[in-house]
């Protein structure tokens, strides 16, 4: 690996945080709350203890978390089928300027992937499905 790998890790990891904290603002969002929607979006409903356990933060936090994006709209509870007592956090929207806040990223980043044959984007996709859960709170 060359010497200068971990700067240049480290300047893509900020790039990207920096990116996701831009547009959370655009949105009028927190980065958690963006995060969490992210979360919902990729994985689909789960209960708030479960969500807690995916964002890292604790059951009251979490709760504070849902109420405020229950109240902008983008999710909402509902009773767990399995058991009265439980709730369910269910995406129900997505904030209308995320995609024009993504869209300049994306496209760059569409243009860079474009530069690589098939065989390398294979290894690059391989490497984010098996480093996801590196980056994962827990």
């Amino acid at each position: 690996m060359p010497d200068d790998a971990t700067e240049v890790y480290r300047r893509y990891l900020g790039a990207v945080m920096l990116n996701g904290l831009a547009a959370a603002r655009a949105c009028g969002l927190g980065a958690t709350d963006l995060y969490a929607l992210n979360v919902l979006g990729a994985t689909g409903p789960m209960t708030p203890g479960e969500l807690s356990a995916r964002t890292g933060l604790t059951t009251g936090p979490t709760t504070r978390l849902i109420d405020r994006l229950e109240q902008a709209g983008y999710v909402r509870r509902v009773p767990d089928p399995g058991d009265r007592r439980k709730v369910i956090v269910e995406q129900v929207g997505t904030p209308a300027e995320l995609d024009e806040a993504l869209a300049p990223a994306r496209r760059k980043v569409a243009e860079v992937l474009q530069s690589y044959s098939p065989e390398q984007l294979d290894t690059l996709f391989d490497y984010f499905a098996r480093a996801t859960d590196a980056f994962r709170p827990g």
